[in-house]
């Protein structure tokens, strides 16, 4: 029996990339997928691709920006079905030395990548009465520093402790939180960089401990496992999807 049947989920940032691969798992496994993003003809192909599957989804253009509009949607469909699961995936990253990036360009980061899962995690609570899964896309760069990363990483570093907390808040009512923090993976956006520089993406791959980058369906499968029943006793965790870069102590030679 399909691991998600009859249940709903909603997805921001589900129409490309590590959000798309999570709403195409999760439809395989019998859910009905809800996906939340910015750019409707992405969400289209994303919503006729898993019909054509024999899938169940539909799509809504919203910009989780506005955290406020995205806790409503939330809200909203879970009038009309009974929520289940969330995922808090649309990510905002900022790139810039800090020398030269102003608050404003900062802030951004923290309006998509904290905001907007405080404000979704928020109304998905209130919705889930029997119970669900909420699962945070957050980043290795949330774990471990980077140059001219500090807005993006500040804010997948608060959006992991942000987890713990609503994990906390959560367990009586039976509502899981959890997040995973993906390292290098081949997204269109990194595939758009390899074509235009192949030689620094070779040399990501290269430099972590499996040799590659990731795929964005498995970063999916870990999303998968932390939604289903399967991870019943499991909140307040993160797990890293990065190939071990996570745990290497990098040493120049």
């Amino acid at each position: 029996m399909p691991v998600l049947k009859n249940k709903t989920a909603i997805i921001s940032g589900g129409s490309d990339g590590i959000g798309r691969a999570i709403a195409q798992s999760f439809a395989e496994e019998g859910a009905h997928v809800v996906i939340v993003a910015r750019t409707q003809d992405k969400i289209d192909a994303a919503v006729s691709a898993i019909q054509k599957s024999g899938g169940s989804a539909e799509g809504k253009s919203l910009d989780v920006s506005d955290a406020a509009a995205y806790a409503d949607f939330i809200s909203t469909i879970a009038k009309d079905k009974d929520l289940d699961i969330l995922v808090n995936n649309a990510p905002h990253v900022g790139m810039g030395m800090i020398s030269d990036t102003d608050l404003e360009s900062f802030q951004q980061n923290f309006k998509v990548n904290m905001d907007a899962p405080y404000m979704g995690t928020r109304a998905a609570m209130e919705a889930m009465t029997d119970g669900g899964s909420i699962i945070n896309i957050s980043s290795l760069n949330g774990t471990r520093a980077m140059q001219g990363m500090s807005g993006y990483a500040a804010s997948k570093a608060a959006l992991i402790h942000f987890t713990r907390n609503a994990a906390m808040e959560g367990a009586r009512a039976g509502i899981r939180v959890n997040a995973v923090t993906p390292g290098p993976i081949m997204t269109p956006g990194t595939q758009a960089w390899a074509d235009a520089d192949p030689s620094a993406v070779d040399a990501i791959a290269e430099a972590n401990p499996m040799g590659r980058l990731g795929t964005p369906e498995e970063v999916a499968q870990v999303v998968l496992f932390l939604a289903s029943n399967a991870a019943s006793y499991v909140t307040g965790v993160s797990i890293p999807v990065d190939g071990g870069k996570g745990n290497e102590l990098y040493v120049p030679t």
